[in-house]
């Protein structure tokens, strides 16, 4: 699995590349873990390029939203497709997670929310 970064205005995109797996979820939590220590405060993670989750990456995806949630920042995780898509509905934490369509979806959303704030 890779991870790359853009920033878009506040907001940071966290693209995933390959699978969310027992091998390679724990370098997403690493990564948006520092980036929560650094005071960002709003995520997009696009998991366009993610063809397989297993429940390790279901925990961490759980992990990370509830810790922004808590420290009140905001994430939006886009373009949920194929197996991940059925995964997370079949745990029914598609109506736990933000999930959006795109990532230009989840960059209007959150800069609707910062107005409102």
């Amino acid at each position: 699995m890779e991870i790359k970064l853009k920033k878009y205005s506040s907001t940071y995109i966290v693209e995933v590349v390959g699978d969310m797996d027992l091998y390679s979820a724990f370098e997403l939590k690493n990564v948006v873990t520092k980036m929560l220590a650094k005071d960002i405060k709003n995520y997009v993670v696009d998991l366009a390029k993610v063809d397989y989750i297993d429940s390790s990456g279901i925990g961490v995806l759980i992990h990370i939203y509830s810790n922004i949630k808590k420290l009140n920042r905001i994430l939006k995780i886009a373009n949920v497709h194929g197996s991940v898509e059925k995964v997370i509905k079949l745990t029914k934490l598609s109506q736990y997670f933000p999930i959006v369509g795109s990532v230009k979806e989840a960059l209007l959303q959150i800069e609707q929310t910062k107005k409102v704030q």
